[in-house]
């Protein structure tokens, strides 16, 4: 009980220090360049009231949806496949590693000459953004997963399909979680790019415009929408890791 005090009181001071910069930094640099907190909540609370977000946060929504569960079926396929052949995750990792650290706006160009404008050119930057994180993270769950396990299974002569559903996945479900943490942002990062560059609605276009208009009370009102959804999201996730790794 008093550690959850003590850590709800954590977070409270953390908060209450964001804020206190954040109002610091508007009163050095003005309401021309950055919105003073109460003012973001009061835009953001009046475009949720008045309607004009919804349309918007369904788009990006629909699209981080699609996104995520391609990346998530796709990261875990893969980080099982090649974290059960030892040589081809050996190979493998440092070439998907490589590959992710190249800038993906500079291959923005090829996704739109391949998937054209609108949702799928979004969530194709979402599931190349978060893919390669949940991938690695399963990979080496299944690499560094107690050898006993893969012997049992053979023991009992269980099927493929039977080993990973049953074996496999429930070894490596915390380090799958841990991936999924961290690809949940990096998706939701790629979505919302996607929607900058290639989108006539959603978060991320919206974003655009607003700085196009140099509505500089929109653009902090979204972002801060973004960041109370991300910051929950993410609080979820850790407490459903606590969880199993209680278990």
């Amino acid at each position: 009980m008093m550690h959850s005090i003590r850590k709800s009181g954590g977070t409270a001071l953390v908060l209450i220090g964001l804020m206190l910069l954040w109002q610091s930094m508007h009163m050095m640099v003005g309401a021309g360049a950055l919105t003073s907190p109460w003012v973001t909540v009061v835009k953001l609370a009046g475009m949720l009231a008045s309607g004009e977000l919804n349309a918007h946060m369904l788009e990006t929504g629909k699209a981080l949806l699609y996104a995520l569960v391609l990346a998530l079926a796709g990261g875990i396929v893969l980080g099982v496949a090649l974290g059960m052949h030892r040589l081809s995750g050996n190979v493998a990792e440092p070439i998907l590693l490589n590959l992710y650290s190249i800038p993906k706006v500079a291959l923005y160009p090829l996704i739109l000459l391949v998937f054209g404008l609108g949702l799928s050119a979004k969530v194709a930057f979402g599931v190349m953004h978060g893919l390669i994180p949940i991938l690695v993270f399963t990979m080496n769950g299944i690499r560094q997963m107690r050898p006993v396990y893969l012997r049992t299974a053979r023991t009992m002569r269980m099927p493929l399909h039977r080993t990973v559903l049953h074996v496999l996945l429930p070894a490596v479900l915390p380090e799958v979680i841990s991936g999924l943490r961290l690809g949940f942002s990096l998706t939701l990062l790629g979505v919302l790019i996607g929607e900058m560059f290639a989108s006539q609605s959603g978060l991320g276009y919206l974003i655009t415009n607003a700085m196009g208009l140099g509505d500089i009370a929109s653009i902090m009102a979204v972002a801060l929408l973004l960041t109370v959804f991300a910051v929950v999201c993410n609080g979820l996730f850790m407490l459903f890791d606590r969880r199993v790794h209680h278990k």
